[in-house]
């Protein structure tokens, strides 16, 4: 947004919106995936995606997940 309006840019915001929306149904689909073949609960998959709405929330989901992996 900053360049759209200080550097008078706004085909960047169309690009970049873009890349977002990609990266974003990606995350959704890997969710997904990682929930059937790892058997979490819905509860779980619905907190991981409510996450994924929230700017702070990843690294906490981030967090769990690795203390309770033994791969961390």
């Amino acid at each position: 947004m900053p360049i759209k309006y200080l550097a008078g840019i706004p085909e960047v915001v169309k690009y970049v919106g873009w890349a977002h929306g990609l990266l974003f149904m990606l995350y959704v689909g890997f969710l997904f995936l990682a929930a059937f073949r790892l058997k979490w609960s819905l509860l779980r998959v619905g907190i991981f995606f409510i996450a994924s709405l929230l700017p702070v929330a990843p690294f906490f989901v981030e967090r769990s997940l690795r203390s309770k992996s033994s791969l961390a």
